[in-house]
């Protein structure tokens, strides 16, 4: 499934740099100017789910860094422990989860939720990244179990559905560019 996962975003990354080169300005500035032109172009809900898989994909990466530092011994970072239990990462992320969704239920304001997006996609990976533990019962994040199946599918996943949604955002904001003629000289 993760292979799959993984040629889809690799064809589909493909694309959208053999379209970049087609443009007028197949230069990177011109692709952040389109970015950013179909980002305010788009829809509240489309960029609060450009948000979240934003949060989603850099809060998991976050998360194994730190875990591997952590098991290696390197940097300032370690173990959270509260008496003598090892607190695992999807404690907060479930609280910061739980906490943007109230909110946003609570509040109903539209704009608010591509802000909100950001706090509950980053404990959504912080849950996710630890799936294998609460599926086991059993601290297997290193395991081939943890590591392997449930990781690799979701981080996969995630890529892909963040690059279908950035190569969206740049289709829609490219003509803006181009017409307006902001792109770099």
């Amino acid at each position: 499934m993760a292979v799959l996962a993984a040629a889809a975003t690799g064809g589909l990354a493909a694309l959208e740099l053999r379209h970049l080169r087609r443009t007028r300005s197949p230069h990177v500035g011109t692709a952040l100017q389109a970015a950013r032109q179909g980002y305010q172009a788009g829809s509240t809900r489309e960029n609060a789910v450009f948000n979240m898989l934003v949060a989603f994909l850099a809060t998991f990466g976050g998360a194994r860094a730190v875990t591997r530092l952590i098991r290696h011994g390197v940097g300032p970072f370690g173990n959270v422990v509260v008496g003598r239990r090892h607190i695992h990462h999807f404690v907060p992320g479930i609280v910061i989860a739980l906490a943007a969704g109230g909110v946003s239920i609570g509040v109903r304001r539209q704009e608010l939720d591509k802000w909100l997006a950001l706090p509950f996609g980053a404990g959504a990976a912080l849950v996710l990244d630890e799936a294998a533990l609460l599926l086991e019962l059993e601290d297997v994040y290193w395991s081939h179990e943890g590591a392997v199946s449930i990781q690799i599918t979701l981080g996969a996943a995630a890529l892909l559905g963040f690059l279908g949604l950035a190569a969206r955002l740049l289709r829609r904001g490219e003509p803006l560019v181009v017409a307006s003629g902001e792109g770099p000289s």
